[in-house]
């Protein structure tokens, strides 16, 4: 049995987060029954994926008696706006650095969406330049931090280290109970994959369970090798703190067709997969993480990757608040002007 009692934890999330088909757009597509997996839903500063992995990072934080919580991400990071908010809730201060990615998303990229919440979340921001050593960066930050009398707790990037993992182990723990809970046997698990958390939590969390669950990353930054080896790095370090086996790099799984230009750059199928998924479902995705990755979903199934009848779960990884700064790409790029057509 997967247990994580002996992890210091502080919760954060609305759990269980929704497991729901999406019949339309599965209609649309002609291929197999998409459900999606709701973590746009944890319930933390309009939601997303990072709040699983603050539950056992701020969790940490506080065990270590912190004062504040120090991190970094792109200018329109989810995880920075989601650790300002997890800061607030449990009395600490954060202090994030910002890498100025992206240079090409116009003017509203800079000061609204994730950055607006930011600094209503009252995070201190720094500025970086792209292409900078952020998480070396932010840990000179903790070390400044530390010498004028503060207790800084470092995260980095995505929360992506083996603590930060533990909320996917957790979730792939709720994503086979709900499927067993309503007889559903799920195929394939599709998400997008930047700094590797989630991925690799996932995969750790399923050979905990002894689930042979395939999981598919969709790559937002980096190409096919690079990403699988850092996946499947962290992937290892996560079993070692859970006390499991390490699993073989052949347990993860990657596509790199829907990077486009880079990271924080979206492409002509990630501006389709929004599109498509809220005149379908009504659901919101964002051009950095979830866009991509249905739009790799999307690829697959018209490919003939997966076959008729299977089930396959996106995981919704939140981000829709980073909309705003990318409103002049995303009207640019609409199409329907009535809800997509329907199979038959």
């Amino acid at each position: 049995m997967l247990d994580l009692a002996s992890f210091p934890r502080v919760a954060l999330c609305h759990r269980p987060t929704p497991l729901e088909p999406m019949l339309h757009l599965s209609e649309h597509l002609g291929g197999p029954n998409i459900l999606i997996k709701r973590d746009d839903c944890t319930g933390l500063a309009t939601g997303g994926n990072k709040t699983r992995k603050l539950e056992f990072l701020v969790g940490e934080a506080l065990a270590q008696n912190a004062d504040i919580l120090v991190t970094q991400g792109a200018v329109q990071s989810n995880h920075v706006r989601q650790t300002a908010a997890a800061a607030c809730r449990v009395g600490l201060e954060c202090h994030g650095l910002l890498e100025r990615r992206v240079t090409t998303a116009g003017e509203r990229y800079g000061t609204s969406g994730n950055v607006f919440l930011d600094k209503i979340f009252g995070a201190k921001l720094e500025y970086r330049d792209g292409g900078t050593d952020m998480n070396a960066e932010t840990e000179q930050a903790c070390e400044r931090l530390h010498d004028q009398g503060r207790r800084p707790y470092f995260i980095p990037g995505g929360g992506s280290n083996e603590t930060g993992a533990l909320g996917y182990v957790d979730c792939a723990r709720e994503i086979t109970e709900q499927a067993d809970g309503n007889g559903t046997k799920i195929d394939w698990i599709v998400l997008a994959t930047g700094s590797t958390g989630t991925q690799a939590g996932l995969v750790a969390g399923l050979c905990a369970l002894k689930r042979d669950l395939p999981v598919m990353g969709i790559s937002v930054r980096q190409p096919r090798e690079p990403q699988i080896k850092a996946v499947h790095a962290l992937a290892v370090r996560t079993a070692v703190k859970i006390g499991i086996p390490a699993m073989p790099s052949s347990k993860v799984m990657v596509d790199d067709e829907y990077v486009g230009e880079g990271y924080g750059v979206p492409a002509e199928s990630t501006l389709e997969a929004i599109e498509l998924t809220a005149r379908c479902e009504g659901i919101l995705l964002d051009p950095v993480y979830s866009g991509k990755g249905m739009a790799g979903l999307i690829g697959l199934v018209r490919s003939g990757f997966f076959q008729p009848g299977q089930n396959v779960v996106f995981l919704h990884t939140g981000g829709s608040a980073a909309l705003f700064a990318y409103e002049e790409a995303v009207l640019k790029s609409l199409k329907y002007h009535e809800k997509p057509r329907l199979a038959g």
